[in-house]
């Protein structure tokens, strides 16, 4: 089955030089605008993120080798397809107001309910069991158009980050979304943090 790529995750595939007879190491260049750029050191980590890892540490470590990105071949990229379907449609949306009375709380949506982080943490989950390397998927932070928080899983390809977003059933480019991008996990340990440069003025809606 092909790759059905839509809009600028296209557009980032061709600026890549990207074939598929083409060594990935030769191929790869992470200063393409398909690829979310982050600054140097590390930086504050969500306080329910925090939370998380003091109660599941063995989730939270660094990584003894650390992969740039996933080769995206038709396996995984129905993977990524499907998991994100999965989870969308059947977690049901709730805040963690009204799951644990909390403003904030990370963690798997066991019960069916769960909020962006749930969908997030299980997106991750679920692809590392399925076999993507843990330093390839990345929960990040961004800030919607409205300006109130969200949280959304990315994965790192070869064809760029890809954002698995529970508000939306495509998986897109992370810059054919319509948020502000602020940090995320690091890759070389899942507990820690970094900053990341967007540099858009203005959030891009993205097209249907």
């Amino acid at each position: 089955m092909a790759f059905k790529f839509t809009g600028l995750l296209a557009t980032a595939i061709a600026g890549l030089g990207l074939m598929a007879s083409a060594p990935a190491a030769m191929a790869m260049d992470f200063t393409n605008i398909a690829y979310v750029q982050v600054a140097s050191g590390n930086t504050s980590i969500p306080v329910g993120h925090l939370e998380f890892c003091r109660a599941r540490p063995g989730e939270c470590q660094s990584y003894n080798e650390i992969v740039p990105a996933m080769t995206l071949s038709d396996a995984n990229w129905q993977q990524l397809v499907s998991v994100n379907a999965h989870f969308n449609q059947t977690i049901i949306p709730a805040t963690d107001k009204d799951l644990y009375q909390v403003e904030e709380f990370w963690t798997y949506p066991t019960s069916g309910y769960g909020d962006c982080e749930d969908y997030a943490l299980a997106k991750r989950r679920a692809l590392i069991e399925a076999g993507w390397h843990p330093s390839t998927l990345m929960i990040a932070v961004v800030r919607q158009q409205d300006g109130s928080g969200h949280a959304v899983l990315i994965a790192r390809t070869d064809r760029g980050d890809l954002v698995l977003d529970n508000q939306e059933s495509l998986i897109r480019v992370w810059n054919e979304t319509p948020y502000k991008f602020l940090k995320r996990q690091s890759q070389a340990s899942a507990g820690q943090w970094v900053d990341m440069v967007d540099e858009r003025s203005v959030a891009v809606a993205a097209t249907q």
